[in-house]
């Protein structure tokens, strides 16, 4: 059976809590006088469905039902989860527990998205306090999974218990905290990281750009997938978070930033750290750590790189930098041999379950260079635009060995047949002198404008047909024409 959510509140955040819950398959229910809250909550709710849906290896449910209502008490009716994300003014948020509770299942949680109020502060002058927790989401909402759920000794296990539930089966990873404190966890970090910044700026020291490339360059790249402790943890070496301490702990006390509000470390304190530390990472060496640290760092950068982006762009601009592969047919020392057209190492999250690379990745890299050998006649992006493009027609791949995380591969490409609308390719992937794989490809020149098959364009059809002369007096290739069948 469907379950209903409500959302009191539909700006950013509120829509981005409507559109997790809907793609989750919930029905919602959205309150906000805004004339433009179902517009603005339609264009969240479009990133959401290009965005989220990618994350997930399987069908998401079924999309639920989205309905906007003229008041809370209609919004709130049938709703067994209600989050309020209405502007941070605390007599605001109490007038909206007191609009809704009469008209809300006693049973029903109601979640706060507030960044900073305390759940006790929110219960006040409440008919049920018990209902009512602070769920602190971050933005966006349909796609970062954390939301700090903070509690009081007036919430029952039952309420908490559903909060946790809940959140979890929507996709979220509620971190309970041990008890209330102003601006709950992340905040109070993110705060000490932003007057910081305002420092910096305000000294002349950096410029915003120069604090965020020193984040996104840098540790936040760190943070995004060990955190803090386990970060520093990697850093103290074999020795572990112990060692850490004894050699970082000292520079607590000299004047680094302008928050010098820190805690002595007492022997209890170092004790505390290096033991949940131990609990935390302690099952895993710290060359396992490493090697964790590197793949998934791998994974991030190479996500960013897709994305020409951050970190990634830079990637990018260096691979542009040191790419040895000739541009075009007319820079090649001997364009009568097969090209070259990929040279690369096998990223660390190209394998698969068995240890060698995925399937998709050798359509991927002889993908690539199909990509390279256009590019190469003058088919290229500006080329593209103006004129048209090759499209593949048909391809065949044989796995003749192993290719393994590291292995440093290329690609040779044959041109079999350059002429009219038809380029037909081999390409054969080899590390050193072994054989790894072969792929044949057949393309068609496709005109963008009507879709449809076309001749090239004068430049591209003599650079095809010219290397494809000079590679008709190479050997036909083992395997060319073959086909999937028993021998």
């Amino acid at each position: 059976m469907t379950q209903t959510a409500a959302i009191i509140g539909g700006g950013v955040i509120g829509g981005g809590w409507a559109a997790r819950f809907l793609l989750m398959g919930w029905d919602v229910r959205v309150f906000d006088p805004d004339p433009e809250a179902e517009r603005k909550i339609g264009e969240v709710l479009a990133n959401a469905r290009r965005s989220l849906p990618g994350l997930s290896d399987v069908a998401l449910p079924s999309e639920g039902k989205l309905t906007f209502h003229e008041t809370i008490s209609e919004a709130v009716d049938r709703a067994v989860y209600i989050q309020e994300s209405v502007p941070e003014r605390l007599e605001l948020k109490q007038k909206v527990y007191q609009a809704l509770q009469p008209h809300c299942a006693p049973d029903a949680v109601i979640g706060s998205s507030t960044s900073g109020f305390k759940p006790s502060e929110l219960q006040g002058c409440a008919t049920r306090p018990e209902q009512i927790v602070v769920t602190h989401p971050f933005n966006p909402v349909y796609l970062l999974p954390l939301v700090e759920l903070v509690t009081t000794d007036k919430n029952p296990s039952t309420v908490v218990d559903a909060a946790k539930r809940i959140l979890s089966e929507i996709g979220m990873h509620p971190l309970h905290l041990r008890r209330e404190i102003d601006a709950h966890i992340a905040d109070r970090f993110l705060e000490a990281v932003w007057r910081e910044a305002l420092w910096l700026v305000k000294d002349g020291i950096a410029t915003t750009e120069e604090i965020d490339d020193a984040i996104r360059y840098g540790f936040g790249l760190r943070w995004a997938q060990m955190g803090l402790f386990e970060t520093y943890r990697v850093a103290g070496g074999e020795a572990g978070m112990r060692h850490f301490i004894a050699q970082f702990g000292p520079c607590l006390k000299w004047p680094w930033t302008k928050l010098m509000d820190v805690p002595d470390l007492t022997d209890d304190l170092i004790d505390a750290i290096a033991d949940q530390s131990d609990a935390q990472s302690g099952h895993h060496s710290i060359r396992e750590l490493e090697r964790i640290r590197d793949n998934n760092l791998v994974s991030i950068l190479r996500g960013l790189k897709a994305q020409d982006w951050g970190a990634g762009a830079l990637l990018k601009a260096q691979d542009r930098r040191i790419d040895p592969i000739p541009a075009r047919i007319e820079d090649l020392s001997d364009p009568s041999q097969p090209v070259l057209t990929v040279e690369r190492a096998v990223p660390l999250d190209w394998t698969d379950y068995n240890g060698h690379m995925n399937e998709a990745r050798y359509l991927q890299v002889f993908g690539d260079a199909t990509d390279r050998f256009m590019m190469m006649v003058g088919c290229d992006a500006e080329y593209i635009r103006a004129q048209g493009s090759y499209f593949t027609a048909e391809t065949h791949i044989r796995h003749i060995d192993e290719v393994h995380a590291g292995a440093q591969i290329r690609v040779e490409t044959q041109c079999i047949v350059g002429e009219g609308k038809k380029m037909h390719l081999f390409h054969r992937m080899f590390e050193g002198d072994r054989l790894l794989a072969t792929g044949e490809h057949m393309l068609i020149h496709v005109s963008l404008e009507t879709r449809k098959s076309s001749l090239p364009g004068p430049n591209v059809a003599e650079r095809l047909a010219r290397i494809a002369g000079l590679h008709s007096a190479l050997p036909r290739p083992e395997g060319l024409g073959a086909a999937v069948g028993v021998r």
